[in-house]
């Protein structure tokens, strides 16, 4: 809309300023009303509410984050309605540095306290969608992410409903919700989520043009996003085989952000890539201490492996914890190592009734080529391609199961692929795309389910 000045006399200029200085008193005392029956809400809803004293239970720690923490729960038992946000998203930073869910439940449970004491509005619905999103209740955050953006439209906004889309593999309503945000605020946060789109759908010249994009738009000030950033360039460099622009990203995330876990998976994995296991490990290890997902562990197995180390301990913790840490790569790495492989199978079928992006389509496809069940895991595979995302775990299960359907054309191909970039694959994979590469290749390959499973089977333990 154009700004317009209106031509008014001083006659009229003064009667406005009588009238704006009578409102302003007026608004003062409707302004202060509604303070003291907020205030009133906030004690009320803290004494009342489980979730506002849930939320304002001390913690323990002694980090500075842990300090914010408790400054803002004092703030709010004075009765400050706005801290409630402020520690609802100080939550949420201390997930993301100590990678522990459960301050996203706290994250949760203050838009629950905000709504409770009155605070119905957009920035709780923003809080919620977020906790919500990261606690992988897709369903759940994408209703209260619509209901955001019909609300009102800021950057963050349609930011945490890409997201959110994203993930359930809906790619081009996520694509177009980032569109907005970049509309909106061209930034790190919303070129990052862009140049994810980019290498999702197989465009990693233009993933890495935007990531660097973004890492150029990097305040210390956001250090933890600033490091994300640098962890996902790092990433798309290794594809590209630039490993020394790889591993100066890494050490770019880590002069942000020190000893954090991503980018030392990330270092880790471009460490084997370059044929280091030794050094991978000691990398691995201190990444798997401070993040023991799956992913991690299984990573730091295989270089412990490599390196001529056992990796029983680090194996049975991923078995102990997988299930619930991370199903969808627990699923992966059970049918890699085709152990449990009905659990796999479980495990996968159950969290595509959660997230059906191409990923968990890959990760059921694989349990169930395991499982011996080929032609199903041949609709899933298919499904896994559809965007086509170039990425050498992929095509590494999709080749595989072209094979296992006597397949030997599509077989040659996806393995083909997965070859070209197989620096992006773990060690064990690695293995299994060698003994598939040169099964294919002799003068009369059989699929049968025996041999099938000794393939499978294959690893550097």
């Amino acid at each position: 809309m154009t700004n317009r000045l209106l031509p008014f006399s001083k006659g009229t200029l003064a009667v406005l300023g009588s009238l704006l200085l009578l409102l302003a008193v007026v608004g003062s005392r409707k302004t202060s009303l509604r303070a003291d029956a907020g205030n009133t809400a906030l004690k009320n809803s803290l004494t009342e509410s489980a979730s506002c004293r849930f939320v304002l239970a001390s913690l323990n720690g002694n980090q500075p984050i842990d300090e914010e923490i408790a400054r803002q729960q004092a703030l709010i038992r004075s009765g400050s309605r706005s801290g409630l946000e402020r520690l609802g998203w100080t939550f949420v930073k201390k997930a993301r540095l100590t990678f522990d869910a459960s301050y996203y439940n706290l994250a949760e449970q203050c838009a629950e306290c905000m709504e409770a004491s009155g605070a119905e509005g957009a920035d709780a619905l923003l809080l919620r969608a977020h906790a919500l999103q990261s606690l992988h209740r897709f369903n759940e955050a994408e209703a209260v992410a619509r209901k955001l953006v019909s609300t009102r439209e800021r950057p963050f906004d349609y930011g945490v409903l890409g997201d959110v889309l994203i993930d359930q593999g809906k790619v081009r309503e996520g694509a177009a919700a980032y569109q907005q945000m970049i509309d909106l605020r061209p930034d790190l946060q919303s070129y990052a989520r862009a140049a994810h789109v980019r290498w999702l759908t197989g465009d990693l010249n233009g993933a890495i043009k935007l990531m660097t994009l973004a890492v150029t738009g990097s305040s210390p000030n956001d250090a933890e996003a600033a490091a994300w950033a640098y962890t996902r360039l790092a990433l798309y460099q290794l594809q590209q085989r630039a490993t020394k622009q790889a591993l100066e990203s890494c050490s770019a995330a880590l002069a942000l952000q020190p000893d954090y876990a991503p980018a030392m998976l990330a270092q880790g994995r471009i460490l084997l890539a370059m044929q280091r296991p030794a050094d991978a490990v000691l990398v691995l290890q201190h990444a798997a201490k401070l993040n023991p997902l799956p992913e991690y562990q299984w990573a730091l197995a295989d270089a412990l492996s490599l390196a001529g180390y056992r990796a029983q301990e680090v194996e049975s913790q991923i078995s102990e914890r997988g299930a619930t840490e991370d199903p969808r790569a627990f699923s992966l790495y059970l049918a890699t190592r085709g152990e449990n492989v009905e659990q796999a199978v479980q495990l996968a079928q159950q969290e595509l009734t959660n997230r059906g992006d191409v990923f968990t389509h890959d990760a059921l496809a694989w349990s169930l080529a395991v499982a011996g069940r080929n032609a199903e895991a041949q609709l899933h595979a298919k499904q896994s391609l559809s965007e086509g995302t170039v990425d050498a775990r992929l095509f590494l299960h999709a080749g595989i199961i072209a094979a296992l359907n006597n397949d030997v054309t599509q077989a040659k191909r996806w393995l083909r692929k997965a070859s070209v970039i197989q620096q992006m694959l773990f060690p064990s994979e690695r293995t299994q795309l060698k003994v598939w590469r040169k099964k294919i290749t002799s003068k009369q390959p059989t699929f049968n389910k025996g041999v099938t499973q000794t393939c499978l089977h294959s690893s550097n333990r």
